[in-house]
């Protein structure tokens, strides 16, 4: 039976020593954090719980470490990602301390919760979960529910000035859904997860539209005609300020991006007028259009609010993004003769936005390194890819994903023929030994896929 939380409270007050439960070293943790509890980027629908009961418990335990750091609330279908790391990159550049929590990992689970650029130590992650542990045992959590404590209690003990925080999955029962942020910012919607949140795009809408607050400015990104009424009623009700923010800005990409650099040349409008002429961005992918006037309304909001960001602040934010933040996989040039793409797009939106991309890249034979989780429209998804293609298909080391060989069986009725690898190391490097100098592999499909290629992380 769960004891009464004023009693563990007071165990906690009176024990501030980290306890000697295990797990004791980093390694034990990580099994502890992703073997005992459900973790829905693994395991699916089974990690993730509705309700915010336990996020709850687990704040107040820890003294409500939500409320000591400003915040901004990032959710949406995709660009989500890319978004939150623009929003800290160009607050990094304006010379705030600023926390960032996103989710999933590429490799390593300290990525998910950074402090101006630097990961989560793993000494205090091991100490935190020793000193809690008796909690946990109590609340039973899920993973993401002590991801999302842990990352608020980071950044509250590191005295951020703000912090981005992008929710995990949906919005209004995210755990993330326990900050009253300075901006709510909503990204593109798309189908995605419609199991957890909906079948229609109203419906997967109204789920990231939970995340407005009484009062709270809100930005979207898109003004997308399916949903935008959708927003309009939550943030009448709220009393929320809304802001379509392609309203106010538009971005259009002059060139391709530089596959040296990373660098791309940005052409921005507000109300219709040039805006940072010449300006640069560090995230090459076509869809990034569609994320920029939302991080720059955003922006916006916290000028508003007393923050001072530069436009020199924007342009070194939108520039040196990766560099800031660490952000990988987004449209992310790891090889060149053959050029070797990796992208992390893993739903319809997401995958018709980087093959298209994709397509205007000059090349002699297109290579595809594909890989998917068990959950997602399969045979929709490969309709998104070319038929012209040679293809290489894979699985990720984790529960959830689909099996090389069904995916395989699965392409070949659709005319997407090639053959099936025991890893994802295997499938890459058979691409790469295929192509020719001129010829282009591409490596997606999930982000599990991209999080496996040993090259996107040589600098790391």
């Amino acid at each position: 039976m769960l004891k009464p939380l004023q009693s563990l409270l007071c165990s906690f007050d009176s024990q501030p020593e980290i306890t000697t439960f295990p797990p004791v070293t980093y390694a034990e943790t990580l099994t502890f954090l992703y073997e005992q509890l459900p973790m829905f980027q693994r395991v699916g629908a089974a990690g993730f719980k509705k309700g915010l009961g336990n996020t709850l418990a687990l704040a107040e335990a820890q003294g409500h470490p939500e409320l000591k750091f400003r915040s901004v609330h990032v959710a949406g279908t995709n660009g989500k990602g890319s978004s939150s790391h623009l929003l800290a990159a160009v607050l990094q550049a304006a010379g705030y301390k600023v926390g960032l929590y996103t989710s999933p990992h590429l490799r390593e689970f300290t990525e998910r919760i950074r402090v101006n650029g630097r990961e989560l130590a793993p000494d205090y992650l091991v100490a935190w979960v020793a000193r809690w542990r008796p909690l946990f045992d109590e609340v039973q959590p899920s993973f993401f529910e002590m991801c999302v404590a842990l990352a608020f209690s980071y950044f509250a003990e590191q005295r951020v000035d703000v912090a981005v925080v992008e929710v995990g999955l949906g919005g209004r029962f995210d755990s993330t859904n326990i900050v009253h942020p300075l901006v709510s910012l909503i990204t593109n919607i798309s189908f995605d997860h419609q199991a957890l949140l909906g079948n229609t795009l109203p419906e997967i809408a109204g789920e990231k539209a939970g995340i407005i607050k009484a009062g709270v400015p809100v930005v979207v990104s898109q003004t997308q005609p399916e949903v935008a009424e959708v927003f309009r009623r939550e943030a009448a009700m709220q009393l929320a300020h809304l802001v379509f923010a392609d309203e106010i800005y538009q971005a259009t990409f002059t060139a391709e991006g530089d596959p040296e650099t990373g660098l791309r040349p940005v052409a921005l409008r507000q109300h219709g007028r040039p805006y940072l002429p010449n300006a640069e961005l560090g995230l090459p992918g076509d869809y990034q259009q569609l994320n920029l006037p939302g991080v720059l309304a955003t922006l916006d909001e916290l000028r508003a609010q007393g923050f001072r960001i530069t436009e020199a602040a924007v342009r070194a934010g939108l520039r040196n993004v990766t560099r800031l933040t660490g952000l990988r996989g987004r449209w992310s040039v790891i090889g060149r003769r053959p050029l070797v793409v990796c992208d992390t797009g893993h739903n319809a939106a997401g995958l018709q936005l980087v093959m298209t991309q994709l397509h205007r890249v000059p090349h002699h034979r297109l290579h595809l390194v594909i890989g998917t989780v068990n959950d997602k429209d399969v045979p929709a998804m490969l309709a998104l890819l070319p038929e012209q293609a040679a293809y290489y298909f894979c699985a990720a080391h984790i529960p959830r994903a689909l099996p090389a060989a069904e995916l395989a069986a699965l392409a070949t009725p659709l005319g997407r023929v090639g053959r099936a690898f025991a890893s994802v190391a295997a499938a890459v490097a058979a691409a790469r030994a295929a192509a020719g100098p001129d010829d282009v592999v591409f490596i997606g499909g999930s982000t599990f896929v991209v999080a496996e290629v040993e090259e996107l992380f040589a600098d790391a």
